[in-house]
């Protein structure tokens, strides 16, 4: 049973920073694919980034590169989603998901082929 846990949400001023972290368990591939989500009230859930653990490889969207930058702590198995320099655009449920591959970054940024997802920590920034 896959369990994504997020954490790290708040409200911050405009220009603040944030860092979001998100434990994944009893992930049965070696390798795989995990990212970050985010939607706002009465918008689509959009991508932010997403990172492949097989080969350390990132994508990020454009609309934060830049600012945000993901990781992850193997040792941990945590993922990691720096935010700076953030502006009110940015507000929004933030999400964390994960799937067995990337696809090369081919379909990364569609949420509707991503399998597993947690509840979602809430970022506001005024």
């Amino acid at each position: 049973h896959v369990q994504l846990v997020e954490s790290g949400g708040g409200s911050v001023q405009a220009g603040g920073s944030l860092r979001l972290s998100c434990e994944i368990s009893l992930y049965i591939y070696s390798s795989y694919c995990m990212g970050w989500f985010r939607q706002a009230p009465g918008k689509e859930r959009e991508a932010v980034a997403a990172h492949y653990t097989g080969t350390a490889t990132t994508y990020v969207a454009d609309s934060v590169k830049g600012r945000f930058t993901i990781s992850k702590d193997s040792a941990e198995n945590t993922l990691y989603l720096e935010m700076n320099n953030l502006t009110p655009e940015d507000t929004a449920m933030y999400y964390c998901a994960a799937r067995p591959a990337c696809s090369r970054g081919l379909t990364w940024h569609d949420y509707k082929y991503w399998a597993y997802w947690g509840q979602g920590t809430q970022v506001t920034v005024s």
